[in-house]
Formats: structure tokens, C-alpha cells, sequence
């Protein structure tokens, strides 16, 4: 009986094993691991490339940059219509095969360029090499497109479908994927990184088409699978009609099974009914207006949500020049900081990113959904004041007697062209940094000079890197609330129009948060920089609170109910509130 029971046993966990490896979950997981892997070597190795084709200018860098946030800002709401409209595996599918097969193209056209760039400068007077470079940002940005459908359908839908009413599967599977986009984040570009620095540009590109080429028919395989194995991911309702008939014939059944959460899902409230219309004539001048109406309306279906407010203050943490980006990183190279140090910063930033992936799904279980965004909120406010003290530290370059516009002035309005050569004891401090400002008059460049020459004193950078790695944990905690909230609380026909207007205000505060940085380049306005950060990232939460405030009442400040009485404790009992 013994050795019976202790071989059940084995088979029992043997058998737990491969139903988990076998399961839509895991599946799902190991996809996104593939797809985030392709799109973050390819996110490094693109920007890398262009500076590497144009004479090691940034010019290029920042057209593509541009185009794709530009490209988000306007066609966000129009690829969230385009993944409502269609079937789930075909929106999938074509997004997953667009977008890597764009990146096999981008590629293969880099590499040419790689190996015929003096043979192409000389044909049509170095035109052909132009239309190269337009043509590698064209098609690098549809790829970008590509992959905000495919995060929008299976970060925003599929994962919702496969979690199926349980939310704290949901959660976890939320958290899960977070930490694969933190793990992917730093070592995707160590990877191709290598690839390129004991190879060659030609060698980092072939590796990732070739990369892009295999992960592609992978990740077919594991979306068919995924779908095979989640028979609701076939069923999708294409308009509120249809959804509004579907929740008629369920909600007796799901007013029997209340979720033990505090936030109530949107189809556990009454859905009214809506009548049919009928279908009139299409003209070839509605079809043309067809983009601008879905755009329009997109927006005002976004206005509409009862997570507006979540959503936008999700959207102000993006205008922030708190975080590992080639600006915080200019301005840490202009402080003393090494090259090891920041790949170190870095590394810190990502464990601190899945612990607050780790932080949501504890908080959510303790105190609730909506709670938790709050308590996130204040924890990643709290290690962003660590930020502003550094601003009024020794070794902080903050003066205020030096205009931050100053040099877009001297260069708009006085005319005076940029230096195309700089001193040789310059050239080594200069070309460490694209903070470092050498643009400035003669005085500007010799208090820069003095100041390399001594020590920088590192309290300043330090205690802003202390609240930057630290402010994470709740950055992340409060980015998984929102996306829950999303998930949760958008009706399934509007979800992608209304994630890919989401994307849209994510893209254009980062957009703004470029542009404040090129207003003020100089190091000496940076502190001006952290200070209107944080009060953007103040702002966003001040909206997340308000929203948390409508949505608990009097309850938002409550302690943390027990679990067999969650629903009655966490939310008012006046309160109807779809959220």
C-alpha cells in the first residue's frame, strides 16, 4: 500500500508538472517571453544601427523616435478598433506575422547598407542611401504598430479570456508577465549587445532576423495551441448589441457567483438594452471619414470609462525624466558615473521591478484592487522625494542663474551656427554624455573644465538614483492596478479601441517629456526637470485618488476586510459603480 500511495504520488507531481507546461497559461507566458525578447534586441539594436549609419549623429535616432510615438499618438485608437473588429487568432496572427516580418526586412536592408554604404553615397548623389534610411524607419515603425495590436490582444484580452472569472489568477498572471518584461528588458540588449561589440553591425542584424524568423513560427504555433486550449477565445462579441444580449442570458448566473473582490466587474450590473439599428448604405465619403470618426470616437469612448481617471493618471507618470532612459543616463555620465556603475543601477532597477510585481499581488489579496493602487501610489511618491532632496544637494548642478532656454535662444534668435569641432581637452568629457552642454559660452565650458578636473561630489546622484530604484516597486505595483482595472472594467467589444487610446496618451506624455528635455538641455536645468517630474507624477496620482475616492466612498480608507466579506466591506452599498 505503501509504495502504491508514494507512486500516485510521484505521478500525481509528475502529472501537476506537465499540465502546468501543457497549460494555455504557460503557453501564453512562454509566447510573450518570445515576442518581448525579439522587440527588446531589436528596440536596442535598431537606435544603435542608426547612430552606427549616420556618421555616430543622433539625427536618426531621434527621427525614428519621433515617427513612432507621432505613429502611436494618431493610429492608436484605429488598431484598437481594428483588434475589436476582428477574430481573436486572426488579429493575433497578423500582428504577430506583420511585425516580424518587418523586423526580418528592416534587417536585411540594414545589412546591405552595412556592406555597400560607400557604393550607395555615390549612386544618384547619395539619394538611394536616403531612401534606405526613410525606408528603414517606415518599415521599423509599421513594426512598432504591429506590436502595440499584438500587446493590445494579448496583454489587454487574451490573458482576461484564459484567466476566466477567477481574478487573482488574473492578477498572477498579470504579475507573471510584468517580470518577463522586466527580465527580457535587461538581458534582450546584453545579448545582442555582445553580439555586435565581438561581431559586427552586419553579424547583430543577421542574428536578429534570423532571431525574428524562428521566434515568429514559434509563436504561431503557441497562439494556435493557446486557442485550441481556450475555447472562449473563439467566442467574441463585435458590437454592445451582441454583448448586451450575451450578459441578458448570464447575469442571473453571475449574480450567484459574486468574485470575492472589492471592485465589482462590469457585468455583474444591470446592462440595458439597446435596439438594434438598421444597417444603412456605406458612401465612399463616410468610408473615407471612416479613420477620423474611429479616432473621434475612441477618444470619447476613453473620456466615457469609469477608469478615465485611472487610466490618465497612468498616462502623467509616463512625462517623467525619472527613469533608465538615455537622458537620466546622460545626465549620470556628466555627474562621474561610469559606464559599470549605471549597467549595476540598472540591473537594481529591474530586481526592484519584480518586487513590486511581487508587492501587487500580495496587496491585492490583503486589501483590495483599488486599494492597492493607492498604497502604491503613495510608496512610489514617497522615494520620488528622495529625488527632489538631491536637487538641493552638494554636487547638484542646479543654477538657477542660468536660463534653461539659453541655448535654444542664442541659437534661434541670434543665429549663430552649431561647432562642428571641439577643443582637444574637451573631446574626451563631450562625447561620454549627450547631456553634456558644450554649446554654451566660453565661461559655460570653463566652469565644466573645473568642475571635471576636481572630484564631483556623489550625494546628489546617488540620492536620485536611491529614489529612482526604490520608487519602482510602487511605479509597477501601480501599473499592474491600472491594467487590471482596464482588463476588469472595459466591456469586451470596446476593449482594444479603448487600451489603444490608452497607448495613445502613454506615447504623448512621453512625447512631452522629450520635448521639455530638448527646451532645456543643459545639466544645469536638470533639477528643474526632476522637480516638474514629480509634480506630474504628483498630479497622476492626485487622479488615481480621486478616482479610488468615487469609486470606495467613505470605505477607501477602511481596513482590509476578510476575504468572506469583502464585497459588503470594500465598496458602499449605494455605490453602483462598475469598478
Amino acid at each position: 500500500m505503501t509504495r502504491a500511495a508514494e507512486q500516485t504520488g510521484g505521478g500525481g507531481c509528475c502529472g501537476s508538472c506537465v499540465n502546468y507546461f501543457t497549460s494555455a497559461k504557460f503557453l501564453l507566458y512562454l509566447g510573450h517571453a518570445l515576442s518581448t525578447w525579439g522587440d527588446r534586441m531589436w528596440h536596442f539594436a535598431v537606435s544603435v544601427f542608426l547612430v552606427e549609419l549616420y556618421g555616430n549623429s543622433l539625427l536618426l535616432t531621434a527621427v525614428y523616435g519621433l515617427v513612432v510615438a507621432g505613429s502611436v499618438l494618431l493610429l492608436g485608437a484605429i488598431i484598437g478598433d481594428w483588434v475589436d473588429k476582428n477574430s481573436r487568432l486572426k488579429v493575433a496572427q497578423t500582428s504577430l506575422v506583420v511585425q516580424n516580418a518587418s523586423v526580418i526586412l528592416c534587417g536585411i536592408i540594414l545589412m546591405i547598407v552595412f556592406l555597400f554604404k560607400t557604393q550607395l553615397l555615390t549612386l544618384y548623389s547619395g539619394w538611394l542611401l536616403t531612401m534606405c534610411y526613410i525606408l528603414v524607419i517606415t518599415i521599423a515603425n509599421i513594426a512598432n504598430l504591429a506590436s502595440t495590436a499584438t500587446a493590445i490582444t494579448i496583454q489587454r484580452d487574451w490573458i482576461v479570456v484564459v484567466a476566466g472569472e477567477d481574478r487573482s489568477k488574473l492578477a498572477d498572471m498579470n504579475a507573471t508577465v510584468r517580470r518577463i518584461d522586466q527580465l527580457t528588458n535587461i538581458l534582450a540588449p546584453m545579448a545582442v549587445g555582445q553580439i555586435m561589440t565581438f561581431g559586427s553591425p552586419v553579424i547583430g542584424c543577421g542574428f536578429i532576423s534570423g532571431w525574428n524568423l524562428l521566434s515568429m513560427c514559434l509563436e504561431y504555433l503557441l497562439l494556435w495551441k493557446v486557442y485550441q486550449k481556450t475555447p472562449a477565445l473563439a467566442f467574441k462579441p463585435t458590437s454592445k448589441i451582441e454583448e448586451s444580449e450575451l450578459k441578458q442570458l448570464t447575469v442571473q448566473k453571475d449574480s450567484e457567483l459574486k468574485p470575492t473582490e472589492g471592485v465589482q466587474l462590469i457585468g455583474e450590473k444591470d446592462v440595458p438594452v439597446f435596439e438594434p439599428q438598421q444597417e444603412k448604405e456605406i458612401s465612399c465619403s463616410t468610408q473615407i471619414a471612416e479613420p477620423f470618426i474611429t479616432f473621434r470616437d475612441g477618444w470619447v469612448a476613453y473620456y466615457n470609462q469609469p477608469v478615465f481617471l485611472a487610466g490618465m493618471g497612468l498616462a502623467f507618470l509616463y512625462m517623467t525624466v525619472l527613469g533608465f532612459d538615455c537622458i537620466t543616463t546622460g545626465y549620470a555620465y556628466t555627474q562621474g558615473l561610469s559606464g559599470s556603475v549605471l549597467s549595476l543601477l540598472m540591473g537594481a532597477s529591474a530586481i526592484t521591478g519584480i518586487m513590486g510585481t511581487v508587492a501587487f499581488t500580495w496587496l491585492r489579496r490583503k486589501c483590495g484592487l483599488v486599494r492597492t493602487g493607492l498604497i502604491s501610489g503613495i510608496a512610489q511618491f514617497a522615494c520620488l522625494v528622495l529625488c527632489v532632496i538631491s536637487v538641493f544637494m552638494p554636487g547638484s548642478p542646479l543654477d538657477l542663474t542660468v536660463s534653461p532656454f539659453a541655448d535654444i535662444r542664442t541659437r534661434l534668435l541670434e543665429g549663430q551656427p552649431l561647432p562642428t569641432s571641439l577643443p582637444a581637452d574637451m573631446s574626451e568629457i563631450s562625447f561620454t554624455t549627450g547631456m553634456h552642454n558644450w554649446l554654451n559660452k566660453s565661461s559655460s565650458v570653463n566652469s565644466d573644465l573645473e568642475m571635471s578636473s576636481d572630484s564631483v561630489p556623489l550625494i546628489s546622484v546617488s540620492l536620485l538614483f536611491a529614489g529612482v530604484i526604490a520608487a519602482r516597486v510602487g511605479l509597477w505595483s501601480f501599473d499592474l492596478t491600472v491594467t487590471q482595472l482596464l482588463q476588469e472594467n472595459v466591456i469586451e467589444s470596446e476593449r482594444g479601441i479603448i487600451n489603444g487610446v490608452q497607448n495613445s496618451m502613454n506615447y504623448l506624455l512621453d512625447l512631452l517629456h522629450f520635448i521639455m528635455v530638448i527646451l532645456a538641455p543643459n545639466p544645469e536645468a536638470f533639477g528643474l526637470l526632476v522637480l516638474i517630474s514629480v509634480s506630474f507624477v504628483a498630479m497622476g496620482h492626485i487622479m488615481y485618488f480621486r478616482f479610488a475616492q468615487k469609486t470606495l466612498g467613505n470605505q477607501l480608507f477602511a481596513c482590509c476586510a476578510p476575504k468572506s466579506k469583502a464585497v459588503s466591506n470594500d465598496s458602499p452599498p449605494c455605490n453602483t459603480s462598475t469598478v
